[in-house]
């Protein structure tokens, strides 16, 4: 006789909340800190529809409607940080999104732990450091006083400043980038890729496939779904092209190539005091930004994947 196994009962919501306690008590020091600075600052928004001045109460301030949006759209340092930060997320999708994934396929591919731990180890480590510290070592390396110019004087070239050229700064950004961040990227796609069966590998290569057609049959269809899923994140952050890295870089090449919309609203709203300005300009990326997740996760749909939320959210 055979013993039939009977479902288990469905638990109700506090059934849920108290098999789940535990997990639910760790993670309410994230949500306070999300309720506190991530969406209660969320309320300050209404600031772009007001003429605002510091330190006079909400009831105090005149409603201006959409007339700081109208100056915004009127003022050509906008737009010019506007395009700057379009031309930099673009070399970001281009340059620094596919690497992560090429560093992930070649260590999945090193057959040795310790060459790859190693490997690992090294690639991960200038994510740790500040923008502060990345900068002054390219700028030390690649700067007007650093070890490239010394190199070109010492061969008979000129004076050399590769940090203050501002038609190759924003490729100089996305370098930056990349050595900062792209081995810290490669944590998700090597999980994803520890995940594969194995004998998938071994069959495909006993009918003869060879390694390029199993890495585009077996590998790349085995992480698409973090792929996309990544890309769509990436898609609604990537206004936000770096505030401090182009910061410090701002005074060598100028705002006219380094301007983009998170220095754009520090000025314009913090330095120079306009702080409806600011907050409209912050409004309006936010409102691209969240355009760009829907358009791109309606894309992942149309493609057969889930995306960061299914068809039936």
């Amino acid at each position: 006789m055979h013993s039939v196994r009977t479902a288990a009962p469905r638990l109700g919501v506090w059934g849920r909340v108290r098999r789940d306690a535990s997990l639910l008590v760790m993670v309410v020091p994230t949500c306070v800190l999300l309720v506190l600075f991530v969406y209660a600052p969320l309320v300050g928004n209404v600031v772009a529809f007001m003429d605002y001045i510091p330190y006079l109460r909400w009831s105090e301030t005149t409603w201006v409607g959409l007339q700081n949006f109208h100056t915004l759209f009127s003022d050509p340092d906008f737009w010019r940080a506007l395009v700057n930060t379009l031309q930099i997320t673009a070399l970001q999708l281009l340059f620094s999104f596919p690497v992560p994934i090429l560093l992930a396929l070649l260590l999945h591919s090193v057959l040795s732990p310790y060459i790859r731990g190693f490997v690992q180890s090294v690639i991960y480590l200038p994510h740790f450091l500040s923008w502060v510290i990345v900068v002054a070592i390219f700028e030390r390396m690649l700067g007007g006083t650093g070890l490239t110019a010394d190199v070109v004087q010492s061969l008979g070239g000129g004076p050399i400043n590769i940090m203050g050229i501002p038609e190759t700064f924003k490729l100089l950004v996305v370098g930056q980038g990349v050595w900062k961040d792209a081995g810290w990227g490669t944590i998700i796609f090597l999980a994803a890729l520890s995940n594969i069966d194995h004998s998938l590998y071994e069959s495909a290569a006993v009918d003869g496939a060879s390694a390029w057609r199993r890495t585009w049959h077996i590998t790349l269809p085995g992480v698409r779904p973090i792929i996309v899923l990544l890309l769509i994140m990436q898609l609604g952050t990537s206004l936000s092209v770096g505030f401090e890295q182009l910061l410090l870089q701002r005074d060598n090449v100028g705002p006219a190539a380094a301007e983009v919309l998170d220095t754009y609203v520090y000025f314009r709203g913090v330095v120079n005091g306009d702080w409806s300005i600011g907050v409209a300009a912050g409004l309006l990326k936010g409102v691209v930004g969240l355009a760009l997740i829907l358009a791109a996760n309606k894309a992942a749909h149309l493609l057969g994947e889930a995306g960061v939320y299914s068809r039936d959210a």
